[in-house]
């Protein structure tokens, strides 16, 4: 009995110890390190991260680095109705894509109760611009880029004027957007959109950290740090207004 009970646990430790090396290879290939930092189940702030290209209706191929629509949107749906996520911070990194898949994530962005903090790290360019702004506050690392230009599309294009209506009824949605969810007039923001010779055998303009924000497109320069105090800024004015509200 007692060399029985003594074999299960040895067989027990076995399997323990082959978990915890096939644990250990799976973290140093998809990580390269050994060790992941936890995230802290008290923490009231979710992060949501939006990099590579936006994918839209149509499906990118599988070598390309996408932000799917149809996950970040039950995301957001899920922060809007969990009480333990006090504030949503919203990391970029994105070179754009799909339009109305990158208006639909800004307007539910714009649209959350909670307090919303972007930051623009790298880049945040094409329809990344109307999510970084869509937030309550926005940041932009000092090298971070963002790209204006007009509304494209690819592929076959009919040529005729209700086409053209079309894209250009799709530009002033961007437009309406950014203005009014930023401090850029609609002046200064179409002469960015239309601007020539900015880039290079394109129509358009690159905005780089500190640059976005004397256009009033981003609020400040900062890092992760900054966009963090800001959140709990937000979060603690909400929870103070609240309390307000209740003793009233």
């Amino acid at each position: 009995m007692d060399f029985s009970m003594k074999h299960n646990q040895a067989d027990k430790s076995e399997e323990k110890e082959k978990e915890g090396k096939s644990g250990l290879m799976e973290k140093i290939q998809q990580l390269g390190q050994t060790n992941v930092p936890q995230l802290s189940s008290d923490s009231n702030i979710h992060c949501l991260t939006i990099v590579g290209q936006i994918e839209g209706h149509m499906q990118l191929p599988p070598q390309n680095k996408t932000t799917k629509y149809e996950h970040v949107i039950p995301q957001l749906v899920a922060i809007e109705q969990n009480p333990k996520i006090e504030g949503l911070l919203v990391v970029l990194n994105t070179v754009g894509g799909d339009v109305e898949a990158g208006l639909a994530i800004s307007e539910m962005l714009a649209s959350l109760s909670k307090p919303t903090v972007s930051i623009v790290l790298g880049g945040g360019h094409s329809i990344g611009v109307p999510i970084a702004v869509s937030c309550d506050y926005s940041f932009i690392a000092g090298t971070a880029t963002m790209t204006i230009h007009p509304v494209r599309l690819t592929g076959l294009v009919i040529g005729v004027p209700q086409t053209f209506e079309y894209l250009d009824k799709m530009q002033e949605r961007v437009v309406n957007f950014v203005t009014r969810h930023s401090k850029v007039s609609e002046e200064d923001f179409k002469e960015l959109m239309f601007a020539k010779g900015n880039l290079t055998r394109d129509i358009g303009t690159n905005v780089v950290g500190e640059d976005a924000v004397n256009y009033g497109l981003i609020d400040g320069v900062g890092g992760v740090g900054e966009a963090i105090k800001k959140l709990n800024e937000l979060i603690n004015l909400k929870s103070g207004n609240k309390e307000e509200g209740m003793l009233q």
